[in-house]
């Protein structure tokens, strides 16, 4: 059984390092973490192919942008004709505490675009998912402006920490299965 696993985010140096993208760099991790060098482009998204112990995996980071990432998603579960439970999307919330993680099976956007987007093309909200904590700007800074800013000093760190977690709980979803995985990590 293959397992997609998807970070969110939007492609180019531009939003490298901003808070949208942490999808990618949980991605990025598992890539590092397990030895998964070789990346190709392919169905909208840069993907690469390895294993997680015992387990096949494909890591995608779409290049759609963010509020278009139903379009690879789709692609790449069609082409590698992978049932959407075995599918893990990883992406960045506002209603989090920065550096908190939540584990689901299902559920509704939330007001993400990337989810939303997700949610419309495969027209169900019955997917795995881990959530990133970024955090809320508060009322004096624009939601577009805070998810396109970069983290604070300090963030950075707890970020870091959510990140290297996100990797350990991704290995448990793989090996162990989501309700384990929620047990543990939420």
């Amino acid at each position: 059984m293959l397992k997609l696993i998807v970070g969110l985010g939007n492609p180019g140096k531009k939003y490298f390092d901003s808070r949208h993208n942490v999808g990618f760099k949980v991605v990025s991790a598992l890539s590092e973490e397990y030895n998964i060098k070789k990346s190709f482009h392919k169905h909208q998204a840069l993907i690469a192919k390895g294993m997680i112990d015992k387990q096949k995996i494909i890591l995608a980071q779409p290049t759609t942008f963010m509020n278009n990432s139903g379009e690879a998603v789709i692609k790449l579960l069609n082409y590698y004709k992978i049932d959407r439970e075995d599918m893990i999307i990883i992406y960045d919330d506002m209603d989090l505490d920065t550096g908190t993680i939540r584990i689901k099976k299902r559920g509704s956007s939330g007001g993400h675009n990337g989810l939303r987007s997700i949610i419309n093309y495969l027209k169900t909200d019955e997917f795995p998912r881990l959530r990133i904590g970024i955090g809320h700007p508060g009322e004096n800074i624009e939601v577009v402006d805070y998810v396109l800013g970069k983290f604070t000093a300090d963030e950075k760190e707890v970020i870091k920490k959510a990140i290297k977690r996100s990797v350990t709980a991704i290995k448990e979803i793989c090996l162990s299965g989501i309700v384990s995985a929620m047990n543990e990590y939420n």
